[in-house]
């Protein structure tokens, strides 16, 4: 099996892949839209490796597979990024939200106290 057919067959399972996570409602189309992009990238690239080299090429760039691994590397860095950014904001959100919580606890416990020290007549 060449490497073009495997590259080809890894591509269509994250595609596949990628596409029953959203059927199933696991995965936000905010993300799956990102992955599928580079799912289909990597389908494109193997389907037609002279693209890849072209660009190379023009690039400057030795080697097609080192354009690859760099091109690969800052994507996994540009989403680690992105998941930090919505990790830091839903923490903030969390935080607001127990803080909340926690004020209007307070808040019926104090109305609870007050109807328990009123008089039933009243």
């Amino acid at each position: 099996m060449t490497p073009n057919i495997l590259a080809a067959i890894t591509a269509i399972i994250t595609f596949i892949f990628i596409l029953d996570l959203l059927r199933r409602g696991v995965l936000k189309e905010k993300y799956a839209v990102l992955w599928l992009l580079f799912a289909g990238a990597a389908l494109f690239f193997a389907l037609v490796p002279q693209v890849l080299e072209w660009i190379s090429f023009r690039l400057g760039v030795s080697q097609p597979v080192n354009l690859l691994f760099f091109v690969t590397i800052v994507m996994l860095v540009m989403v680690s990024v992105q998941l930090s950014y919505e990790l830091s904001r839903h923490e903030a959100r969390i935080r607001r939200l127990a803080e909340e919580i926690a004020l209007l606890d307070r808040r019926i416990t104090d109305l609870n106290a007050q109807a328990q020290e009123r008089p039933d007549g009243e």
